[in-house]
Order: structure tokens, then sequence, then C-alpha cells
């Protein structure tokens, strides 16, 4: 853990270098590049995971799981063509929950299941809400461009102090109960300011994709790849690899598709976070399934 925390705080650094340093084209370039990577990546091996998650159950075939997932990224794009507000709104709390769950589970196994499942979703909903608030006008425009109507405003600051006195609350009481240790809140709200920095200072993209790959994505590969092969090194890692190279090709063709049909309609910021909310989704569950098979392994 300790070398992911290194690498993922280096990382941050190497992005905030690169925001005071180099034109807003090439990082909304950079931007792209990892999350079509690195960031596809880590959601490409769904399939493999609830496989095995679903392996005692010899009905279950990998056709019907796959049908499954399918239906469900399916029945999301629906949402977002027919409700897209009610469908924005889930996307942020799954996509929170998510965030909150990848950076914390390890952490807080000594809370109970309703704390630390409140905490997640607190967690992830303040660092949401921290990109928002520093990049209000650019989140108004993809909403605008995705639900078809302007909001006033986002509210991020008062849900920022509401969500802030959330958590200290939650780490008061379980430092108290002894669940966590000092060492631990004190770095990570020195991580949490870390991230304000490179929020203040990227662009909305930039920003959302420093987070989204280096503290949420690589971290997930490597959990994702010891739970599927039992350890993490170049050889796990190359089998990972491979493994999701198909689907993420698949991953990458069906957004192409979706900018040709309509990217003469849409904005491609809101086209494609409409895509990754599509596959955060059934992603978001499988992974909470994975964690929770984790906890009950003899």
């Amino acid at each position: 853990m300790n070398f992911i925390y290194r690498l993922s705080l280096l990382s941050s650094f190497i992005g905030l270098w690169i925001t005071s340093l180099l034109p807003e084209r090439f990082e909304l370039f950079i931007g792209f590049l990892l999350i079509f990577t690195f960031g596809m990546v880590h959601g490409s091996n769904d399939l493999l995971i609830v496989k095995i998650l679903t392996k005692k159950d010899g009905k279950t075939s990998f056709l019907k799981i796959l049908i499954t997932y399918l239906i469900v990224i399916l029945f999301v794009g629906m949402l977002f063509c027919l409700y897209p507000s009610l469908a924005l709104i889930l996307f942020v709390i799954f996509s929170a929950y998510h965030f909150g769950e990848q950076h914390w589970e390890t952490f807080l196994q000594k809370c109970s299941m309703n704390l630390r499942k409140s905490f997640f979703l607190a967690y992830g909903l303040f660092i949401l809400n921290l990109l928002f608030f520093f990049n209000t006008e650019d989140v108004l425009t993809v909403t605008q461009e995705i639900c078809g109507y302007k909001m006033e405003k986002l509210y991020s600051a008062p849900i920022l102090l509401g969500l802030a006195f959330c958590m200290l609350i939650f780490m008061a009481y379980s430092l108290y109960h002894k669940k966590i240790e000092f060492q631990l809140i004190v770095r990570e709200i020195f991580i949490l300011l870390v991230l304000t920095l490179i929020f203040k200072m990227s662009t909305l993209i930039w920003g959302f994709a420093i987070y989204f790959i280096f503290w949420h994505s690589i971290p997930s590969l490597i959990e994702q790849t010891r739970f599927l092969f039992k350890s993490f090194d170049t050889t796990t890692l190359i089998k990972y690899v491979k493994s999701a190279f198909p689907y993420w090709i698949i991953s990458l063709l069906g957004i192409l598709i979706l900018y040709v049909l309509l990217g003469e309609q849409k904005h491609f910021n809101s086209l494609f976070f409409a895509f990754i909310a599509a596959v955060t989704f059934p992603h978001a569950i499988i992974m909470i399934k994975m964690f929770d098979k984790k906890k009950h392994k003899p």
C-alpha cells in the first residue's frame, strides 16, 4: 500500500508540473489518453471477475454474464437518453461510492458495515464536489449538454462543508474507538490538500484524469490483479492486460461509434461522461461484490 501511495503522490506532482508548464490543449490530450488507456483498462476485466465470483454456480455461463452486463450498459444508455437528469444524479452517486470504497475499504475493516458504506459515499462525493467547485463553469456546461437545461448554481461549497463535517465526525469517532490510526488520518488529509491544489490549478478533464488514473484506476488495477491471480508482479500484470485487451478494444470502438453518430449533436466532453457513466454502473456493482468476496475468504 505504501508503494501505491508513493506512486500516486509522485504522479500527482508530475501532473501538477504539467499543469504549470504546458498549454491546456496538451493537458486535454494527455488527460483523455490516460483515461482511454489506464482508466478504461482498469474496468475491462469485469467479466472475468464476475466469472470467478460465480464459479460455484455451474449453471451461470459466460454468455449469460456477458448478456447481463451488456443489458445493464444499454439500460443506463437509455436512461441517459430518456431521463438524463436522473441518470446523471445516479452516476454521481455510484461513482462517489465506488471511489470511496476503492480508496478506504482496506483501512476501515474494524468499522461497522453501515458506517463504512456511509463514509465511502461521503468521501467520494467530497472528491467530486471538490473537483466541481474549482471547475464550476465547465461542469455547468457539461450538465447543460447532457440534461438539456442550464443549472444556475452547483452549491458545491455548502455541500463540501457538510461532507467535510460528516467525515471529520466519522474520523474522530473511529479514532476515539481505535478503529483507525492517527497517522492514516494525517496522511489522508495531506492527500486531500494535494488534490485541492491540483483541482484548483487544472482544467476539469485534467484534474479528473489525475485523480481517476493515479488515485483510483491504478490502485484498483493492482487490487483486481491480486484478486484474479493471487499476487501482483510483472507476470500477473501482463496476464491482466492480456485478458482485458479484447474488452478494452471493444470499449474504444464503442465510444468511437458514439462519437461518429452523435458527435455533431453532443459536445465530446458530455458524450464522454455519458459513456463513462454507462460502464461505471456495472463496474461499481462488480467491485462491491469483489470486495465482499475478499472479506469472506477463508
